[in-house]
């Protein structure tokens, strides 16, 4: 039974409620990026997978654990350089997740909505505009009304909050 008014957020009681604060600020800051950013609209899937990635991004890239709002503005080159196109951002994040759950008995409520984070965006897919379709397309089509492919979420929120951070 959870104790009222005995809350914690460093996960040393028994059966105190944790709070995962590291991630809660990870997604705060990612979703002040996005919706600075007005690229699309909150309530959209593809808002929601630039949310995840974004957050995953800056929560696993907090290697002191002391992330706060003056220090938003330092790591923004960081993130940049994470989620930029040519780097292998899907491979960073398994490997991060991993180091980060070695040796721990009982995963934190952080690491518990990371990975919950991280299986979404591998997990569920999106339809999206066909990037690699024949230039011009059928005669008369918009941009709407062109070809379109299902699209793991990760590939479409990393771009996402890619050109959040860009737009910071």
């Amino acid at each position: 039974m959870l104790h009222r008014g005995h809350e914690s957020t460093d996960g040393s009681g028994g059966d105190e409620l944790v709070v995962p604060m590291a991630w809660l600020y990870a997604e705060y800051v990612a979703d002040e990026l996005l919706r600075g950013g007005d690229l699309m609209p909150p309530t959209s899937f593809e808002f929601r997978a630039g949310r995840y990635a974004l957050a995953l991004t800056i929560f696993l890239s907090d290697t002191d654990g002391e992330l706060c709002g003056a220090q938003v503005v330092s790591r923004l080159e960081t993130w940049l350089s994470l989620t930029a196109y040519d780097q292998p951002w899907r491979e960073w994040v398994r490997e991060r997740l991993t180091e980060t759950t070695a040796g721990v008995r009982r995963p934190d409520a952080d690491l518990v909505l990371a990975r919950a984070a991280w299986r979404w965006l591998q997990d569920t897919e999106l339809l999206a505009p066909d990037l690699n379709a024949v230039p011009g397309g059928a005669p008369g089509t918009g941009e709407d009304e062109g070809p379109k492919v299902w699209t793991p979420a990760w590939q479409l929120g990393l771009p996402l909050g890619h050109l959040a951070i860009h737009l910071f």
